[in-house]
């Protein structure tokens, strides 16, 4: 049996200012460096290169028909039409959480593990002149092909910072809507990312996140695996837990409003994983 991940906790301080790149003062932007130890980093440094690669072959990965992007499985033909080939090439979402969103006009919007801006650039759209979206990704190289993205899809009410999703560089109460696409299940601190969650959205605001869990426990050489942990499987919570662990953080009216299959490979214990896109309100008062 792998030896199990082992890892440290120390509260985030909040009390210093958030910079326009995103940072927050001590630990913000590296966050693993007083929170992981253990198999735990060698996990958040393999989903950095991961994505990091990702990122560098963006461009021609969003020409190639036969690549497996989720521009071409979860989006509409007018959605599509709002991102260029880089954008595309650096999805790997399992959903469309903006669909259900029901984002307005003059709204601020979250994007927690935005990658290549896919979701971000289609919220802008929504948001108008009057709004803005704010995208935050931990691996530096995806951070700056967003911006990169954005400057040549001319978008000015998108900003990306570099950040950590356990620990949002934002300021609490400053966000109407958070949406996240396959990125809290390479955390393994899922309730520190719904607890800041809770705290960046203002009263009566909401989030929708489509994200892999499991009707039934992975195996154990499955939770263990680094490279099933890297594609967002391994860290893929019970599905009644992970709706546990977001009532616990103080969200109401959370409901599952759409569900996929998720079972791609021969593996029988594929056969539990699905995605579920799940709404929730912070509380108004």
């Amino acid at each position: 049996m792998a030896e199990a991940r082992k890892f440290v906790f120390v509260s985030p301080d909040y009390g210093s200012s958030i910079t326009e790149n995103g940072c927050c003062g001590s630990g913000c932007c590296d966050f693993e460096a007083v929170v992981l130890s253990g198999n735990a980093k060698d996990i958040t440094n393999a989903v950095k290169q991961r994505y990091g690669a990702l990122a560098e072959r963006a461009g021609k990965r969003g020409l190639e028909a036969s690549e497996d992007k989720s521009s071409d499985k979860f989006y509409s033909d007018s959605e599509r039409a709002l991102i260029s080939d880089e954008v595309a090439g650096a999805s790997t979402g399992v959903g469309n959480p903006v669909r259900f969103a029901e984002i307005k006009a003059g709204e601020i919007v979250l994007d927690l593990g935005s990658g290549g801006g896919i979701d971000c650039f289609i919220a802008a759209s929504q948001v108008g002149s009057e709004g803005k979206v704010i995208g935050v990704d931990m691996t530096p190289r995806m951070a700056s092909s967003a911006r990169d993205n954005a400057k040549k899809l001319t978008t000015t009410n998108v900003t990306f910072k570099r950040g950590h999703i356990e620990q949002i560089p934002q300021d609490e109460t400053s966000v109407d809507v958070v949406i996240s696409n396959n990125a809290i299940a390479l955390s393994e601190w899922k309730h520190l990312v719904f607890s800041e969650m809770f705290r960046v959205l203002k009263p009566g605001g909401r989030f929708v996140i489509s994200e892999r869990v499991v009707t039934e426990a992975l195996p154990e050489s499955v939770q263990d695996s680094t490279h099933e942990w890297v594609e967002g499987i391994a860290g893929a919570s019970l599905k009644n837990k992970f709706i546990e662990t977001i009532e616990t953080a103080g969200f109401v009216d959370v409901e599952v409003v759409d569900e996929q299959p998720n079972n791609d490979g021969d593996e029988e214990w594929r056969s539990s994983l699905v995605t579920s896109t799940i709404r929730a309100f912070k509380p108004d008062r």
